[in-house]
């Protein structure tokens, strides 16, 4: 899903979510959420909280004495949460659209997530900076195959574009693995352009195996 970069900003009840989008493995507490997502009123913050339980988007689990807030593992749930991660990523105004496009509009598979990572990820670019593209393929593709496919063009392309690319299965055995690696860095990294939602799907199942950042 590309989001048009002019679209109305989304409504304020999902930035309530958003915290959620940045470490999907994590659970948070109601202060967690109403300081990360600087919302004001406790009132409203708890009762979007209450509203997205019941709605299935997020489920409550009590630790000790705590209520805690996760994302719950239903498509409706991954949608909104991929939904908004796109919508952040898309709006950045830091990032080069454009050119970014021209990358994607190379790519000819109907499977794929594409994200931002390095310190374009982290809004900390310089002029001389690189932008770092990841992306991540199905287990029925080469990922030498979606490389040659961006590469040319990336290579013609200032700033200097670095793409990396792995499937599906790679990827997962990255987040499973205990050491620290390049997966786990774009996990806790990135600005997801496009294929949120099977790149939710990844982390889940990473989450089911044991995964917990």
């Amino acid at each position: 899903m590309i989001i048009p970069k002019k679209q109305n900003m989304i409504s304020k009840e999902y930035t309530v979510l958003e915290p959620f989008t940045r470490e999907l493995w994590k659970g948070l507490t109601f202060k967690e959420v109403k300081a990360l997502s600087q919302n004001k009123s406790d009132n409203y913050v708890h009762t979007i909280l209450k509203k997205f339980v019941q709605g299935e988007i997020l489920t409550e689990k009590k630790i000790g004495n705590v209520i805690e807030y996760v994302v719950s593992q239903t498509v409706f749930a991954l949608n909104t949460i991929g939904y908004i991660s796109e919508f952040k990523a898309n709006q950045a105004e830091h990032l080069p659209h454009k050119k970014i496009q021209r990358l994607i509009s190379k790519i000819k598979t109907p499977f794929y997530c594409f994200l931002i990572t390095g310190s374009y990820a982290r809004k900390k670019q310089k002029e001389s900076s690189d932008l770092d593209v990841v992306v991540i393929c199905d287990d029925t593709l080469k990922p030498s195959t979606i490389l040659s496919q961006i590469k040319q063009e990336a290579e013609l392309m200032i700033p200097e574009v670095h793409p990396y690319v792995f499937t599906k299965s790679e990827f997962l055995q990255m987040l499973l693995n205990e050491e620290e690696n390049y997966g786990k860095e774009v996990l806790k990294n990135n600005l997801l352009i496009t294929g949120a939602k099977p790149f939710y799907s990844i982390v889940q199942e990473a989450i089911k195996n044991g995964f917990i950042g």
